[in-house]
């Protein structure tokens, strides 16, 4: 019995810096949950804030601690504008950073994204909106676990002579793998 404990002992403790040298961090698939503020800009005087909440996957690639990857996004928001309200926001995008210390990366991310709001009276009634996002943000890993915090900023094209804008502050907690 004690060799089969000496015998795990050492073969855990040789194992396991073998497993370590082989994580790259920032690099591989993740999932995550959003969280965090929404603002959209209808016009300058129809506007509004709510919660925002979805989830994000993608992968990452690590080269020498410059960050390359792509990602999508479904998101939500409880904005009302009038008798309008936000409904779902899809995100299709790239994103470039580099390791700034261990585990703490900076990162810019830019893409398509494509809203849609929906009449608050009839669901049947809704505008989809193509138009472009840009962001920046800061993401740290621990042990597989991934935290960010970002900013991103979303335009999209004109309807019924507005120019609508999105500006929200997330939060995104996710996994690695």
């Amino acid at each position: 019995m004690k060799k089969l404990i000496a015998s795990a002992l050492l073969f855990a403790s040789v194992a396991t810096p073998a497993m370590a040298q082989d994580a790259v961090p920032f690099s591989g698939p993740y999932v995550g949950g959003v969280v965090g503020l929404d603002h959209f800009d209808f016009t300058a005087d129809n506007h509004d804030s709510a919660l925002l909440y979805g989830g994000v996957i993608g992968y990452d690639i690590n080269v020498n601690g410059a960050v390359f990857g792509i990602e999508g996004e479904y998101a939500d928001s409880d904005a009302k504008l009038g008798s309008t309200r936000t409904d779902r926001d899809l995100y299709a995008g790239v994103r470039v950073g580099g390791e700034i210390v261990p585990n703490v990366l900076l990162y810019a991310k830019g893409g398509y994204t494509n809203a849609r709001l929906e009449d608050a009276n009839d669901s049947d009634v809704n505008v989809k909106l193509d138009g472009y996002r840009l962001g920046a943000g800061v993401e740290t890993t621990i042990q597989g676990f991934i935290a960010r915090a970002e900013y991103r900023y979303s335009s999209y094209e004109r309807v019924a002579g507005s120019k609508p804008e999105r500006h929200q502050a997330a939060l995104i907690l996710g996994y690695r793998f």
